[in-house]
């Protein structure tokens, strides 16, 4: 593939793209903030950039995996950012959970720049990054999701053009929203289960068997029963990710009794200690 690709943000996510694109024979240059994160991905064959815009001046895609609105705002608009230096007719590939306004903001900057923008969030954590599994929640015009389907091909399963810009923002904020509250009272299960003295391995055995259990309930519970919190989704992006998903459904006229709670749950987690943790450790304040 003779396509150049920047990636903006090397984290838990951006990383394991990154080396999935290095390891296909991709031309890669990254950037992220705590350049002590990217430069690993030296090694493998990767150019590490200064700055947003550095990274992304001569690329043909640019995919950002970045913490929130915030975050996409400085890497993008910023003085150095990555909007300053793309050439009209490449491609931004939005990959972060962000607010459905600040995507349409994006896209009104995006398009005024000549520069095609996707949102295209995913599902999927460390290991679907790695092993090139994510699914791609993708909201744009049909002509830029398919200039950009080579590339997420060769990063996931499967590409899901859901329709305009935003809808794939909004897909991925009720996704999490349901994921952060089944962790919420997964959480507040295993505490219960603990201390009411009933063995945990065969009560969790009957839940994860049963009809709670699901990919993400078995993993996550997994997770909290061994005390095993080396991070694949950090506790404080799911506390912003349900405060996001919340703002959603306030905007479309639903009243969200559930994700204020869950939030809660994360918070203190986070509050505790636990802000560099997978979300499983949000039972330990429970404990």
């Amino acid at each position: 593939m003779t396509t150049k690709v920047t990636i903006l943000g090397t984290g838990i996510m951006g990383s394991g793209m990154a080396r999935r694109l290095l390891d296909r024979g991709v031309s890669v240059t990254v950037w992220n903030r705590n350049a002590a994160r990217a430069a690993p991905l030296a090694a493998a064959g990767a150019t590490i950039a200064s700055t947003p815009g550095e990274a992304a001046a001569r690329a043909d895609i640019v995919v950002a995996m970045l913490a929130d609105d915030d975050a996409s705002r400085g890497v993008w608009l910023g003085e150095s950012g990555a909007f300053a230096t793309m050439r009209a007719g490449a491609i931004a590939v939005e990959c972060s959970t962000l607010t459905h306004g600040w995507i349409a903001t994006l896209a009104t900057e995006a398009a005024t720049r000549g520069i095609g923008l996707i949102d295209a969030p995913v599902t999927g954590s460390r290991a679907q990054a790695a092993a090139g599994e994510l699914r791609f929640l993708v909201g744009g015009d049909a002509a830029t999701v398919d200039g950009a389907r080579p590339v997420l091909a060769l990063l996931g399963v499967e590409t899901i053009h859901l329709g305009p810009s935003g809808s794939g923002a909004m897909l991925k904020l009720l996704n999490n929203f349901l994921c952060g509250v089944q962790v919420a009272a997964l959480a507040e299960a295993v505490a219960a289960i603990e201390r009411s003295g009933l063995d945990p391995d065969a009560a969790f055995r009957v839940i994860r068997t049963g009809a709670p259990g699901s990919p993400l309930v078995n993993a996550v519970g997994d997770r909290m029963m061994r005390r095993a919190y080396e991070p694949h989704f950090l506790v404080p992006l799911m506390a912003k990710d349900l405060d996001y998903a919340a703002r959603a459904m306030k905007e479309l006229g639903v009243d969200s009794l559930m994700a204020a709670p869950a939030r809660s749950r994360f918070q203190t987690a986070a509050g505790q200690g636990h802000d560099g943790d997978d979300i499983a450790a949000i039972v330990e304040p429970l404990r």
